[in-house]
C-alpha cells in the first residue's frame, strides 16, 4: 500500500532542499526523494586514485543531498539578470526579493560574508570591455568555495531531517496521475508514494527524465538554448585583476563570424578541472571546474559556452549535446585536453607538448588530442574568437600554453510550460530548479523552490 505525503518532493538538490526549508515548519508530512547519497559518502573515484572517470551510475559528483552544487565552487549570484529566468515568470521585483531571502538564508547557515563585484574597480572593468568588444555584467556574488558549500548544505540537512523525511538512493521512476491532477510517484524499484502536491526537482542530471516524463503526460514544452564549449586553464596570474574585483567575471561576447552569443561560465580561480558523468538515462561524460575559500592551485579555470538557439522541428536540445560530449568519449576515453597553440597551429596535442605547456593541468585524468574532432568548427570558431577578445582584457589568455578541455555541456531540460507560481499543467503539480529550465546557478535554483513551496502552503491555508 502506498504511504500518503502531504508533498513529495523529486530531487535534493538547492531548489529541492529551499522547498523542503519553507515546508518543514509547517506541520505537513513532507517527503524528500533523491537517487543519490548521502553528502558525507560522495566521492568520486578519480578523487581516489582512479586514472579515468569510471562512469558511476548515479554519478556521486551531480546526484544526491545537494545536487550537483555541493561540488560545484558554491557562487551564489545575487542578482536577477543572470542565473535563469525567474524574474520572467514571477515579475523581477518579486525575483529581486526572492534572492535577497535566499542570500539571508545561506547566510545563516554558514555562507561567508564578503561580497565581490561591487566598487569603482567594477565600473573600470567594465568600461575596459566594451574596448575590448565584450560586455561585462557585474553581479553581486557571494562565494562559499565547494568545501564550505557542502558544509552549508549539511547545516541545511541537519536541520530539516528531524521536521520532514529524507529518503535517498530512491529513484523516481514515473508520474502518478489522474484525472488532470497528481497522485504520487512511482520509485525505480516499484514503489509507490502518494501525494497532494508534487514539487519536481530533478536537477540537471533529472533533466532528460523530466521531459521524457512531460512527453508521456503529453505537456507543453518549449527548447531552451543548447550551451556546448569548452572548459578553459590559464595561470591564476592572468585572470587575477578580474576575480580579486569580481570573483566570477561574467563576459559576453558575439562572434565575428556566426554572431553567436559566447559567455564565460563558473569562473573558478585558484580551483581544479574535474570530470563528470552526467545526463540521466544514458550519461556521458563531461568536464566542469570547482573553487575553494582558499585557492589550492596556481591555475583560474572557467568554461566559455556558445548558446545555440534551434528552429522547428529541433526539440531536442540535450539529445544534442550528448551527441557532442559522446565524440569527444569516443575519441579520448573520456575528456580531451588540447593547447590553444596547438588547435591555432591544426595539431592535436601531446602528452610532450602538454608537458611542456606552461600551465600544468589540474585534472591528470585527460587525453591530449584535437578538439576539432569533437566540436563543430562553429563552435570553436566563436571560442577562439572570445579568448583573443579576453586577451585584450586580461592578457595571457590567448597563450598559446592555454589548455582547452572538452566538452562542457549544460544540460538545461526544455522547459514546462509554468504558472507564475511554477505549477504546471498538471494541477498541483510544481517544477522547479535548473532541470525544470527555470534556473542556471544556485540562488535562482533556490529561490523557485521557495516559490512553489509558498503556493502550496497557501493553498493548504499554513502560510
Amino acid at each position: 500500500m502506498a504511504k500518503n505525503y502531504d508533498v513529495i518532493i523529486v530531487g535534493s538538490g538547492t531548489a529541492g532542499i529551499f522547498a523542503s526549508l519553507e515546508l518543514s515548519s509547517a506541520g505537513l508530512d513532507v517527503l524528500l526523494l533523491d537517487k543519490g547519497k548521502e553528502i558525507e559518502a560522495r566521492v568520486c573515484p578519480i578523487d581516489k586514485g582512479s586514472e579515468r572517470c569510471v562512469s558511476c551510475s548515479p554519478c556521486d559528483l551531480v546526484s544526491g543531498f545537494g545536487g550537483a552544487g555541493a561540488f560545484s565552487d558554491g557562487k551564489l549570484t545575487l542578482s536577477t539578470k543572470v542565473g535563469g529566468w525567474l524574474g520572467e515568470l514571477v515579475g523581477f521585483d518579486e525575483a529581486k526579493t526572492l534572492v535577497d531571502y535566499v542570500d539571508s538564508v545561506y547566510l545563516k547557515f554558514g555562507a561567508p560574508r564578503n561580497v565581490y563585484g561591487t566598487g569603482e574597480k567594477v565600473a573600470e572593468l567594465e568600461r575596459r570591455a566594451i574596448l575590448a568588444g565584450l560586455r561585462l555584467i557585474p553581479v553581486k556574488l557571494r562565494h562559499l568555495g565547494t568545501e564550505n558549500c557542502r558544509q552549508v548544505l549539511k547545516a541545511i540537512q541537519e536541520y530539516i531531517s528531524s521536521k520532514i523525511e529524507i529518503r535517498l538512493r530512491t529513484a523516481a521512476r514515473r508520474i502518478v496521475v489522474d484525472e488532470g491532477a497528481v497522485k504520487g510517484i512511482e520509485a525505480g524499484d516499484g514503489e509507490r508514494f502518494d501525494c497532494k502536491y508534487l514539487v519536481l526537482a530533478p536537477g540537471r542530471e533529472g533533466s532528460e527524465w523530466l521531459t521524457s516524463e512531460a512527453e508521456q503526460l503529453k505537456l507543453g514544452l518549449s527548447s531552451n538554448p543548447v550551451d556546448v564549449g569548452c572548459r578553459i586553464e590559464v595561470p591564476m596570474a592572468v585572470m587575477e585583476e578580474l576575480t580579486t574585483a569580481l570573483y566570477e567575471s561574467k563576459l559576453e561576447f558575439y562572434s565575428r563570424s556566426f554572431d553567436d552569443r559566447v559567455r564565460t561560465f563558473c569562473m573558478c580561480p585558484g580551483g581544479e578541472v574535474i570530470v563528470e558523468s552526467t545526463g540521466g538515462f544514458d550519461p556521458v561524460i563531461t568536464v566542469n571546474g570547482v573553487g575553494y575559500a582558499e585557492p589550492k592551485t596556481g591555475n583560474t579555470n572557467f568554461a566559455i559556452l556558445v548558446s545555440t538557439s534551434f528552429t522547428e522541428p529541433f526539440h531536442e536540445p540535450i539529445a544534442y549535446g550528448k551527441s557532442l560530449a559522446r565524440l569527444a568519449n569516443l575519441l579520448s576515453g573520456g575528456v580531451l585536453v588540447q593547447r590553444l597553440g596547438d588547435l591555432m597551429e591544426g595539431r592535436r596535442s601531446t602528452p610532450a607538448r602538454i608537458q611542456h605547456s606552461l600551465v600544468e593541468p589540474s585534472l591528470k585524468a585527460v587525453t591530449p588530442g584535437d578538439l576539432s574532432f569533437a566540436l563543430p568548427y562553429r563552435y570553436l570558431k566563436g571560442i577562439v574568437e572570445m579568448l583573443q577578445a579576453m586577451d585584450k582584457l586580461a592578457p595571457g589568455v590567448a597563450s598559446s600554453h592555454t589548455l582547452l578541455y572538452g566538452t562542457e555541456v549544460k544540460f538545461y531540460s526544455s522547459q514546462l510550460k509554468l504558472t507564475p507560481c511554477l505549477e504546471t499543467e498538471v494541477r498541483n503539480m510544481f517544477a522547479v530548479g535548473d532541470g525544470a529550465g527555470v534556473s542556471r546557478g544556485l540562488v535562482q535554483a533556490s529561490a523557485s523552490g521557495i516559490v512553489a513551496a509558498r503556493e502550496i502552503l497557501k493553498r493548504l491555508g499554513k502560510n
